[in-house]
């Protein structure tokens, strides 16, 4: 398809005004200005006919991405009969999980024969998203004319969960100089679980010493114990409306799911085995417990099967089913959030019936937003009023996370970026302590 560009509108749109005083200035010279006219048509098929035709063109987009990491896609453009000069642009359109207004233009400069341009995106959402459209335009050497074509995509890209949180150097630093490194061996010292007896040394804890033992033996011998192993850790994710809403440009969910699978990575390397269970309105995903590394992909797969849903989740059905499937006292660790005290009750006495068997966590993302709303100082009236609102959510939310912990629930509430190692911590603590198992 030809096209005029905003070179020619502008040319036009000078000419006017020329056109007027000419048929003012000398009615019978009104026979120039469709002479300029057909000049300047003719101008801009020429331009046009010079710019070439397109030849080939291809985008390249990596089939797989994560969530918040950006991505890069190229589009290259080959052009046949085409003169030097001009511009060549692309415009490209794709699902709105890839970025926000699902549309990007690029611009494409010449380079080894071809022209070629890229454009980063940054995946908002989890799931499969398309590139659904390439337009690309090119102008001829005078910039008068331009062709443009409308190309159909149907590109498909991967968004998974993001990892860098257990790619990060910090992590796996800590890996390998932790108790619970990336070779899981025996800690003798540590946990709670008897591993062996040995000849008792100064400045060994004395309760360690096994009298009854020492006295058959006749000389003091002490407990070696270890750290505990093959305990059973559920993820449990609430997927529902208050967890879809974002924080720092990405949906809670998505903030939860990468702290969880941080977390997942080391539980695992600790000899300790991970399930994932996800929740709605009904329960929707729950995975089988992984023990192995190799099987981390599953979690990953399973993580990333968990949708947005824009309604209430029932916490009564989901913990019931979670309590109901698990056949050994587990660590449950629950990421959810709540918006008011009144939705949040079912989901306090759920959990408060989880504990009488489990070892329960509560991980929340703390809310910047309203920390910044009580925070601002108000100069106004409807700023006093949002300031006063603000402090009571905060009073609420507070409430409900001290009832939490009165029903001895672990709660973390931190930014989304600490709840991560926050929760390693937790974690470590509790199999330290042997309140897992």
């Amino acid at each position: 398809m030809i096209v005029p560009t905003a070179r020619t509108a502008l040319v036009a749109a000078l000419a006017a005004p020329v056109a007027l005083l000419v048929a003012a200035a000398a009615p019978g010279a009104w026979v120039v200005v469709p002479a300029v006219a057909a000049l300047m048509l003719g101008i801009v098929f020429l331009d046009t006919a010079l710019a070439g035709r397109l030849a080939d063109w291809k985008v390249v987009a990596p089939p797989d991405c994560e969530v918040g990491e950006r991505t890069t896609v190229g589009i290259l453009a080959d052009f046949d009969n085409r003169r030097r000069g001009g511009t060549v642009e692309a415009a490209l359109g794709f699902d709105a999980r890839l970025g926000q207004g699902g549309r990007a233009a690029i611009d494409l400069s010449p380079h080894e024969g071809a022209w070629q341009g890229t454009v980063d995106l940054a995946p908002e959402r989890r799931g499969t998203a398309t590139l659904d459209r390439l337009w690309l335009r090119w102008t001829g050497p005078l910039g008068f004319g331009a062709r443009q074509v409308e190309l159909p995509l149907g590109q498909a890209i991967r968004i998974w969960p993001d990892l860098s949180p257990v790619r990060s150097p910090a992590l796996q630093h800590f890996m390998r100089d932790a108790a619970f490194g990336v070779t899981a061996r025996r800690i003798r010292g540590e946990g709670t679980q008897f591993e062996s007896l040995a000849e008792y040394e100064p400045g060994m804890d004395r309760r360690r010493i096994d009298w009854k033992t020492s006295g058959r033996h006749t000389r003091l011998l002490a407990r070696e114990n270890e750290a505990e192993r093959n305990n059973q850790i559920v993820f449990a994710f609430d997927c529902g409306q208050a967890m879809c809403e974002p924080v720092d440009g990405l949906p809670r969910i998505d903030r939860a799911v990468s702290a969880a699978l941080t977390a997942a990575w080391v539980a695992i390397k600790g000899g300790d085995r991970v399930g994932l269970f996800g929740f709605a309105r009904r329960p929707e995903v729950m995975t089988p417990f992984y023990s192995e590394t190799r099987a981390f992909h599953r979690l990953h797969s399973a993580a990333a099967a968990l949708d947005y849903h824009a309604e209430e989740p029932n916490f009564t059905l989901a913990l019931a089913t979670l309590g109901a499937r698990l056949k050994r006292r587990s660590m449950v660790v629950l990421f959810s959030d709540f918006t008011d005290p009144t939705g949040a009750e079912l989901m306090v006495e759920s959990l408060g019936r989880l504990t009488d068997r489990h070892l329960v966590l509560f991980v929340t993302i703390a809310d910047s937003e309203l920390e910044g709303l009580q925070a601002a100082e108000p100069d106004t009236l409807d700023a006093v009023a949002t300031a006063i609102a603000a402090g009571t959510l905060s009073r609420q939310r507070e409430i409900v996370l001290l009832r939490l912990r009165q029903l001895g629930i672990d709660v973390i509430e931190a930014p989304w970026d600490a709840i991560g190692y926050r929760l390693i911590d937790r974690y470590l603590d509790a199999k330290r302590r042997g309140a897992i198992g």
